[in-house]
């Protein structure tokens, strides 16, 4: 395990065009010390000045991110901050003649094969910074998320949705390694469907864009090119996310799982990531956030052991969503006699769990909660997908559908990781506690 930090053994110099400019490029990767981080200098701007990337300045993320800082801006980064995040370069000055780094073949393999040929070094005495996530993160847009949660190392799952005709769903899954990244993840180009061509070139984008370095996807597939992967759009999708988790500024540890996101999403993600680092400094549970510990959802819930079912409360809005924590232990006592030998999360305590968080999302709207009780009322639409087992996490998600007086509908979900084990309609009411 590299636990100091790394550079570049000697500079490396490759040329091209900008995808989006159309201009001609020249980026240079080249040797820094220690707790540099990646420099990037315009050396074609009068006292060729510094910007140091880091999510903070992202100027705007349409096909691309952009980072602009005291009116100097630099486009479409996230291919070569990938390229040297994936392989483990911690600090590097990355020089531009040009506002925007040349495109080459629309992946992060010809800046990867550079890297590599002039050689990558440790920095004796340095320590490499690196953040592990000590908590889960969720981010929700409409029909895209990112999740992520504790995981010793670097884990990134995709689900890439489209609605095409070729284009079926794909989900890919990678521990990132610098020997993972290179093999499997740097070769892969980015890509536009058919149809978007002409869209872009009417908003001045692509002028850079040609056959040869990017997949055109077309009705039946590929209209330029071959696949290099039977899930080479997925694994883009996962090397534009590399690019874009460099603008936190450090290592991070964690397993990431996002669907249907781009460079918007993947930049607002990093924003929450900072925002939980910032809480952990300060102690401070973070503005327009609600995390619930166990001894307050105990003043909540009139539930006791065996029965509470929710461990933490980790993000909450009231009156519209919560989202809840149950770590399965093999000591719960269902396990004696659920089944022995092969033990398995009953199902009803699946849903029961689910309620519980439910019902703390509905107490938190009441001003005199501790006077009040919620009973389960109904419960429609139930699906068991997976197995849940001891040791497992249960991640609650829970929306409001509908509310009028004391009576709530919600939609939950149960997770264990990314994967989908229940779904359920509950319907619950507030009565006053007897």
């Amino acid at each position: 395990m590299v636990t100091c930090q790394r550079t570049m053994a000697a500079a490396a110099t490759l040329s091209g065009v900008g995808l989006h400019t159309g201009t001609p490029s020249t980026i240079t990767f080249a040797p820094a010390p220690a707790d540099t981080g990646y420099v990037i200098i315009r050396k074609d701007l009068p006292g060729e000045p510094q910007i140091h990337p880091r999510v903070e300045i992202v100027s705007q993320t349409v096909r691309g991110t952009t980072l602009r800082d005291k009116g100097v801006e630099v486009n479409t980064i996230e291919h070569i901050l990938a390229a040297v995040s994936g392989l483990g370069i911690d600090n590097c000055y990355i020089e531009l003649d040009t506002p925007e780094p040349p495109i080459m073949d629309g992946s992060s393999r010809p800046f990867v094969e550079a890297l590599l040929a002039a050689g990558i070094k440790d920095i004796p005495g340095s320590e490499r910074k690196s953040y592990r996530l000590k908590s889960p993160i969720v981010l929700r847009d409409g029909e895209k998320d990112i999740v992520a949660w504790p995981y010793p190392g670097l884990r990134i799952s995709y689900f890439l949705q489209y609605d095409h005709p070729w284009l079926e769903s794909q989900r890919v899954d990678v521990d990132l390694t610098p020997e993972t990244f290179q093999k499997l993840v740097a070769p892969c180009r980015t890509f536009c469907m058919e149809h978007e061509v002409q869209w872009l070139r009417e908003q001045g984008l692509a002028k850079g864009g040609t056959q040869e370095n990017a997949v055109v996807i077309g009705k039946e597939g590929p209209v330029n090119t071959s696949l290099r992967h039977p899930h080479e759009l997925a694994l883009h999708k996962i090397l534009d996310f590399i690019g874009d988790l460099a603008l936190l500024g450090k290592r991070i540890e964690g397993h990431f799982v996002a669907r249907r996101t781009g460079h918007e999403m993947n930049t607002r993600f990093v924003h929450a990531v900072k925002a939980q680092m910032q809480r952990e400094n300060t102690g401070e549970r973070g503005e327009g956030k609600l995390i619930i510990e166990a001894r307050e959802i105990e003043q909540m819930l009139p539930h006791r052991y065996p029965m509470l079912l929710v461990d933490r409360v980790i993000d909450l809005e009231v009156g519209k969503r919560v989202v809840g924590i149950k770590n399965v232990s093999m000591n719960e006592q269902f396990f004696q006699g659920h089944f022995p030998g092969h033990p398995i999360m009953p199902g009803v305590l699946i849903v029961e769990a689910m309620a519980q968080c439910g019902g703390v999302l509905l107490m938190k709207s009441q001003p005199d909660a501790q006077e009040k009780v919620v009973l389960f009322m109904g419960i429609d639409n139930v699906k068991f997908r997976k197995p849940v087992y001891p040791g497992d996490q249960l991640r609650f998600e829970l929306e409001v559908e509908k509310i009028r007086s004391r009576v709530a509908r919600m939609h939950g979900r149960a997770f264990v990781g990314e994967d989908l084990v229940c779904e359920a309609d509950l319907m619950s009411t507030i009565v006053e506690r007897q």
